[in-house]
């Protein structure tokens, strides 16, 4: 065979290797079904009382890292409504005044904390030479109600979406860390249930991890933690708009937390409504499931991509901020 001969058949081959190569994989049908049946069972245990609300959060990370997610597109828009859904329905379990005891009880330290971490970010932030917004969003993050507050702060601060997606990376994989390691910290301290549960809500960044957490650790913590936390929350508002202030950003949509109101609505029913409290309980419950749910789809949602692409200056920040207010208001939660 002469070379001219072996040219083309070697560039064929070439060719052939190459387009298989680009070809995708072929999908595998009873695979994935089979994915999507495990999913679905994995979330129908979370709904049973044999999983608690830190279990449900690393089962389901650990459930995408191995099988991947079969609803990856469906599981924000999911989490989102559950998680709030969950919260005004833990309104029907709740007493107004001694929700407004525990809220005045709860106001330093919401205050004294916010300030101080939004204050702390700025100069830490500086110091590891972080973009201001960045340094911005974790600092807000952490300082309110993770998620929900950069949420609402990124656009009055025209951060941009990698600024805020890295955000969210920190604030999620601290709250997945606070979720499991927070109930172990205080049963270790042996805090009482109004003490962790007020600890829980100054220190953990979202509200379905304060929830999480309150929840494993008792019943009155929960109460505690809910109604602090939720007070905290409409902090984003008062913050959002100075945010806007200090970076410039007139005319920009803030986003507030409507379903707070709800939360309030349904715990003054509770309170005044006499056949409300017949139904209460049972709605209480329901929520209470649904939450150890909702905290497992949020562990799905937090891929190992994610956590790679956080990077180590938002991560130090995100740290130190909250080793910081953890350690600082337990403290003074312990010694009043």
């Amino acid at each position: 065979m002469t070379s001219h001969e072996t040219r083309p058949q070697s560039q064929t081959a070439a060719a052939e290797t190459a387009a298989a190569a680009a070809t995708p994989a072929k999908r595998n049908p009873k695979r994935e079904a089979a994915v999507k049946a495990g999913f679905i069972l994995a979330l129908a245990l979370c709904a049973t009382p044999y999983v608690s609300a830190p279990i449900a959060l690393v089962g389901g990370f650990l459930f995408t890292l191995f099988f991947g997610h079969p609803f990856a597109k469906l599981n924000h828009k999911a989490t989102n409504i559950l998680l709030k859904a969950s919260v005004v329905g833990l309104g029907f379990g709740m007493n107004v005044h001694s929700a407004l005891q525990v809220g005045r009880e709860g106001l330093g330290l919401t205050i004294g904390s916010i300030t101080l971490v939004l204050t702390l970010g700025y100069f830490v932030g500086g110091w590891l030479k972080m973009p201001r917004k960045s340094s911005h969003l974790v600092a807000s993050g952490t300082a309110i109600c993770g998620g929900s507050a950069i949420a609402a702060v990124a656009p009055a601060v025209n951060a941009s979406e990698k600024e805020m997606s890295v955000s969210l990376g920190v604030v999620f994989l601290l709250n997945a860390i606070a979720l499991v390691l927070f109930p172990f910290v205080g049963h270790l301290l042996g805090l009482s249930q109004h003490q962790f549960g007020l600890w829980s809500a100054i220190a953990i960044h979202d509200t379905s991890s304060v929830v999480g957490a309150a929840s494993a650790y008792g019943d009155e913590a929960l109460q505690v933690a809910t109604t602090v936390k939720l007070a905290r929350a409409l902090w984003i508002i008062p913050v959002s708009l100075l945010s806007a202030i200090l970076f410039r950003s007139k005319g920009k949509k803030i986003s507030i937390p409507w379903f707070i109101f709800y939360f309030i609505l349904a715990m003054l029913a509770n309170s005044y409504i006499p056949f409300v409290s017949t139904f209460g309980p049972a709605v209480t419950s329901i929520s209470k499931t649904a939450l150890v749910v909702t905290l497992f789809l949020i562990g799905a949602g937090l891929s190992v991509e994610k956590i790679r692409s956080v990077g180590w200056k938002p991560l130090i920040l995100g740290i130190i901020l909250w080793v910081v207010v953890s350690v600082l208001s337990l403290l003074v939660i312990v010694n009043s």
